[in-house]
């Protein structure tokens, strides 16, 4: 639980070929899964307190990320982790109803940076600086953010974003459970779901156990959670 850990459950969803891929190698992913798919994404969208994405995955589809297929009595959080400010105030992000939060390195020095500030804050954004990752530099540091989450009441983050960051939030430890959708479809020479280091043996694999396994529509639904 939050109050036990001192950060939020953090869910990775991912819509994925059958060959692992999640876009192509120009970047584009809109859309390797049904409408049912997305469907049911916006439902866990829905249950989560927060929907987080990079700035990469904000320049490249330019989504709402907001609930829109289902029925909701509210809006999530939207989280934008973008290390140096590079988010575009015009982006669809900031867009219809609910708050939205753009997480920066408090390090980031940028010129312009008084004016994007301003510029996000007349988008209704709130600008949160974090801590830089001392192993990273100039980005900031996940473990950080999401104690900031957690430390606003945020129990449970959807994570909707790329191959890097969701192998980032991987790597630091802060991913509890993937929510795949896997279509039945062969994309070839992609970028994969994870960003992470190679292994030169099997058993340094990360293991995860499957907890549930669901036809959607034309696709699978696949839940497995990290084991502890």
């Amino acid at each position: 639980s939050r109050m036990a850990r001192g950060r939020p459950w953090v869910r990775l969803k991912i819509a994925a070929s059958m060959d692992g891929k999640t876009a192509l190698a120009n970047g584009a992913s809109q859309w390797i899964t049904s409408e049912d798919a997305r469907r049911d994404g916006h439902a866990w969208r829905a249950r989560a307190c927060a929907v987080l994405t990079g700035i990469g995955t904000v320049q490249a589809d330019n989504p709402q990320l907001d609930v829109r297929l289902v029925q909701t009595s509210r809006q999530p959080l939207r989280v934008v982790v973008d290390s140096r400010l590079d988010v575009d105030p015009a982006a669809r992000i900031f867009d219809g109803d609910g708050q939205v939060l753009v997480a920066c390195a408090a390090s980031n020095r940028a010129p312009g940076k008084a004016a994007k500030l301003e510029a996000l804050k007349r988008r209704g954004a709130e600008v949160l600086q974090v801590g830089e990752d001392s192993a990273k530099s100039g980005k900031l540091d996940l473990a950080a953010l999401m104690r900031a989450l957690a430390a606003r009441g945020i129990n449970e983050v959807h994570v909707e974003a790329g191959f890097k960051l969701n192998g980032s939030l991987v790597r630091a430890g802060l991913a509890d459970e993937l929510l795949v959708y896997l279509a039945p479809t062969l994309i070839g020479d992609a970028q994969g779901m994870l960003d992470l280091p190679s292994l030169s043996d099997l058993a340094q694999a990360q293991r995860l156990k499957f907890r549930e396994v669901t036809r959607v529509g034309d696709d699978v639904r696949i839940l497995a959670r990290f084991a502890p």
